[in-house]
């Protein structure tokens, strides 16, 4: 058998998330057929990662084995793009990897951006392309709020009710907020997150921006460990996984 990893940059906001369900199109379950009919063979692709319903992708990073040896890398992204392109995905990239190299396992560190359009007008151009907000927010005390995320903490406010993650406790190396003009930029690095973790964390940064929480009571919310107690989870559309590092 033969590994190869591909890079996956796609528009989630077609789809019901990357993970195979019994209903609604997936971006593994449409990716997966493709290659499969090209191959010509069973295919099961494999992941860094689930992305909800309506979470984009710069580059996603997923594996999958097969019995023929790919030896055109270039006609494969062609072959494959063709039938992707249409429906919001592409193929970025294509390798020959060892039967040791795992998508999700072998991740080093996910890295997550998270869109706000920051501005009265509705975007147009960049429709579901980032979470739109009216109110001007306060950016230094969000960034305040940014600090105290970094690091090894119980993360339990932030998990969905759904997560099946073993342990709440991640270690978060960086929470980074950039603004130019209207866009507000947050960036996220953590080797593993929680299911919506990185939406809910935004959901309440969102609280101290529009100056709702004050950063005594944004803590004390972090601490509870109650989901209850959190913001209401940002929205998928502004959520990008942008790259995995292994």
């Amino acid at each position: 058998m033969f590994r190869y990893q591909i890079l996956i940059e796609y528009v989630g906001t077609n789809f019901r998330g990357w993970q195979v369900q019994k209903k609604g199109k997936t971006i593994q379950g449409f990716i997966q057929e493709k290659i499969s009919n090209l191959l010509r063979e069973k295919i099961l692709l494999l992941g860094s990662g689930r992305t909800d319903t309506g979470v984009h992708a710069f580059e996603q990073s997923a594996h999958f084995d097969c019995k023929i040896k790919i030896k055109n890398f270039d006609k494969f992204l062609k072959s494959m793009n063709y039938f992707l392109n249409k429906d919001g995905v592409t193929i970025l990239k294509i390798k020959k990897r060892n039967n040791n190299f795992h998508a999700r396992f072998s991740a080093k560190m996910r890295i997550y951006k998270y869109i706000i359009i920051n501005r009265l007008g509705r975007p147009v151009i960049e429709n579901n392309r980032g979470w739109h907000i009216m109110k001007k927010l306060d950016l230094t005390e969000m960034k305040k709020g940014a600090k105290k995320l970094i690091g090894t903490k119980d993360f339990s406010t932030f998990r969905a009710s759904s997560c099946r993650a073993k342990s709440p406790i991640k270690s978060l190396k960086l929470v980074r907020i950039k603004a130019s003009r209207d866009k507000i930029e947050i960036e996220f690095r953590s080797q593993s997150f929680l299911q919506q973790q990185v939406r809910s964390m935004v959901g309440c940064l969102k609280y101290l921006g529009e100056n709702k929480w004050s950063l005594k009571k944004f803590e004390s919310v972090m601490k509870s460990k109650k989901r209850t107690l959190c913001a209401p989870p940002a929205p998928p559309e502004g959520l990008f996984l942008f790259k995995i590092i292994y």
